[in-house]
């Protein structure tokens, strides 16, 4: 199943390559756009993934990923910051995607560094992070409260969510020993964040498409988190709600994939543009 994984993230990276080849201008404006050029993240986070997914069965190839997507991160993170601290920014494209480089990119390598055995890296990582989230998040938030935020782009509401919980995740992965009140007042956070997308289902709900994937790196960082925490002798609320949290994740996570799947079958998954 890893090396499955692995081989998709190899097709996406490809098509991503072949893009700029074939694309330029496409792929430019892309890398210009004030919301989209922050999904870019993706690239080096879903590189460190396939990393530690491969490292069991081609440790050298994960090693070389495993530098290349923090090589990656790390200098996509300070040419966006950079961007971003010369303003000129409007309003309408303060969405929860400012949180991919510096909060996603920077969990995600602390992640790696625990995985591949750099604890001390991995730790400076989370503390780069942890105070990125502490930062965007009040920026999002103030924007959530004073501007409405389009239906096109509430699905990355599915970044905010994910923020805390996959914190959680790279916090455990860098430490050792029993949880401490640290991980899990950040996991409380966590959990709040998820009560409060319920919430807001109906305000959230729009035309299916493969944007509700966004969604899916909260919802499945969740009951991780609550794993690694009872796996390192965490005991009570959170380990009762480890097995819901497992359940649901898999349910909605499942009925994404179903409907992804229905739109490819109906030949509906991608703009018409581009499916012709």
């Amino acid at each position: 199943m890893s090396l499955a994984a692995a081989f998709v993230w190899l097709i996406w990276m490809a098509l991503y390559v072949l893009k700029w080849a074939t694309s330029r201008d496409e792929a430019l404006a892309e890398f210009r756009h004030p919301v989209q050029a922050f999904f870019i993240a993706l690239v080096p986070v879903a590189t460190l993934i396939a990393s530690i997914a491969i490292a069991p069965y081609l440790p050298a190839v994960a090693s070389a990923m495993f530098m290349l997507g923090v090589a990656s991160q790390v200098m996509f993170s300070a040419w966006m910051v950079g961007a971003l601290w010369q303003g000129g920014r409007h309003t309408d494209a303060t969405t929860p995607a400012l949180n991919m480089p510096t909060v996603g990119g920077c969990f995600v390598s602390a992640i790696a560094c625990g995985s591949f055995g750099y604890p001390d890296a991995g730790l400076l990582f989370f503390g780069a992070g942890f105070l990125s989230m502490v930062v965007l998040e009040s920026i999002v938030l103030h924007r959530l409260m004073t501007h409405t935020l389009p239906v096109g782009l509430r699905a990355t509401m599915g970044l905010h969510l994910a923020t805390p919980a996959v914190g959680s995740v790279a916090y455990l992965a860098v430490t050792e020993g029993p949880p401490d009140r640290f991980v899990q007042m950040l996991f409380g956070y966590a959990l709040l964040q998820a009560l409060v997308m319920l919430r807001l289902v109906p305000w959230l709900r729009q035309p299916f498409s493969p944007a509700a994937w966004a969604y899916t790196f909260g919802i499945s960082a969740l009951p991780l988190a609550a794993l690694r925490l009872v796996e390192r002798g965490q005991t009570g609320l959170i380990a009762f709600l480890m097995a819901p949290l497992f359940i649901g994740a898999n349910l909605i996570i499942g009925w994404i994939a179903l409907r992804t799947l229905r739109l490819a079958v109906s030949e509906r998954l991608l703009p018409r543009s581009l499916s012709a």
